[in-house]
């Protein structure tokens, strides 16, 4: 209980208008996921109140989504004859206001918005001794907010949001009926005789642009929201009971290796087969508890690794957001934080201590004499250089039966060394990383249109 005295206490707000809108325009038309932010803020304190603003009648599938992260949705009508367009960002500033004062247990406030309309709030709340958090897409992001801010997250670069590489991604010709919309900078006109075929991740880029224009005061084409309205309200497609395809969404293969207008072909037969089992004793239960239930759509699908990844993708998150050592106690909180369902017994473990040594036996974790006893320090090996990690990428396509799938070549990586981070070497995705290896001679990236994939072989 002294921990959790001492913890920060975060209340977030979301303006899911202005993060929808942000990674479609700017992020090669991705849809947005919370999960990113959510694993961000687990390493930075408890959590309290999770509020998004929005027309939700937009983002039918969104909902599902945020749902599931725990997020209260509020309801801020938009088609109601006369503009209301910043009706949703006043009740935000209300309800932040409001919860400021009476709630004086709440630390921090975590703002998700990109837009500068929010710094008087953010000086409001800093003026009542409150830490700030502010989230957005960079590049929709005002100079101002960051700077208003007792700490800043670019949304693109988190870890698990793999930033599309839409310029280099291959053409493929003769399949123009799956699509029916070619991307551009500036370009917002949907093919509305495919609406019918359309899978959620279109629709909701449809939604978002129906907002976009109901913010820029033009009107929304009715007959083409009536005939998405069937659609929204469509069943999702069944949920496999296999291990879900994160690696199309994580690795950078959805978005590089395929148009956007077609994300029911990012993920191919072998990247399912590729699906990541850890050896000896925690691989047999490879994935947490909570990872049994699936998401259907891309925008929902959250990477569930095996447990040593995530235990040394929170352990390199602590390291990078606090001062001082991480200690086994405080690992286990925030692993707690991620998934409450947690338990080192669900892994053949009698305590969290006796977890870590068996991690550290594997050179997965190393440990250090703590504060207190059996409560020893945690940390990651040193991290290798990108030369030394290009090496290893060799090795393992080297090793594997033919080529890789990129969409799998992730998992096959962290089965190696868990703690593996693109990000942490500067990459901004998984392709780019890849592509990197290439120039370095590492590896070769062939596009293979039979597997809608890249195929990754040793040079």
């Amino acid at each position: 209980m002294a921990g959790m005295d001492t913890e920060e206490r975060l209340a977030v707000f979301i303006d899911y208008e202005n993060l929808a809108l942000g990674a479609r325009e700017h992020l090669g038309g991705m849809q947005f996921d919370f999960g990113p932010i959510a694993d961000a803020l687990a390493v930075r304190g408890r959590v309290v109140v999770r509020r998004a603003y929005a027309d939700w009648s937009y983002f039918d599938e969104d909902r599902r989504m945020l749902t599931r992260h725990q997020v209260e949705l509020i309801e801020m009508t938009q088609r109601m004859g006369a503009s209301r367009k910043n009706a949703a960002d006043i009740k935000m500033v209300v309800d932040a206001i409001e919860m400021a004062f009476e709630r004086d247990y709440i630390t921090t406030f975590v703002m998700c918005t990109g837009d500068s309309d929010f710094s008087p709030l953010v000086h409001k709340l800093r003026e009542l001794n409150k830490r700030v958090i502010g989230v957005g897409v960079e590049k929709s992001t005002s100079r101002l907010l960051p700077a208003s801010c007792d700490e800043f997250l670019f949304y693109d670069r988190l870890e698990g949001v793999d930033v599309p590489d839409v310029d280099d991604r291959p053409v493929r010709r003769g399949r123009g009926g799956r699509g029916g919309r070619t991307e551009h900078k500036n370009e917002h006109k949907v093919d509305v005789k495919s609406e019918t075929k359309a899978e959620p991740k279109q629709r909701s880029t449809r939604a978002a642009e129906a907002v976009a224009e109901v913010l820029a005061g033009a009107p929304a084409n009715g007959a083409g929201a009536e005939e998405a309205a069937p659609e929204e309200a469509a069943p999702a497609p069944a949920k496999s009971r296999g291990r879900r395809k994160p690696a199309a969404s994580k690795s950078g293969a959805t978005s590089s290796a395929s148009a956007p207008s077609a994300p029911e072909e990012t993920v191919t037969p072998s990247a399912a087969d590729d699906a990541v089992a850890a050896d000896d004793a925690v691989a047999a239960a490879a994935t947490t508890p909570s990872g049994a239930e699936s998401e259907p759509t891309s925008e929902e699908t959250h990477d569930t690794p095996s447990m040593e990844v995530q235990v040394a993708q929170t352990l390199a998150n602590l390291a990078a957001s606090t001062n001082g050592a991480v200690t086994a106690s405080m690992l286990k909180r925030t692993l707690l934080r991620k998934d409450p369902t947690f338990s080192e017994a669900d892994y053949g473990f009698r305590t969290f201590t006796e977890f870590l040594e068996f991690l550290a036996a594997r050179e997965f974790v190393e440990l250090a004499t703590g504060p207190a006893a059996g409560d020893p320090e945690v940390s990651l090996p040193k991290q290798g250089t990108s030369d030394e990690t290009f090496a290893l990428v060799r090795d393992v396509v080297a090793g594997a039966d033919g080529p890789v799938p990129l969409s799998g070549l992730k998992n096959k990586l962290r089965k190696r060394r868990p703690d593996f981070s693109e990000k942490a070497l500067g990459f901004r995705g998984f392709l780019q990383f890849c592509r990197a290896a290439e120039a370095a001679g590492a590896v070769a990236l062939t596009w293979d249109d039979d597997a809608d994939d890249y195929l990754v072989t040793a040079a």
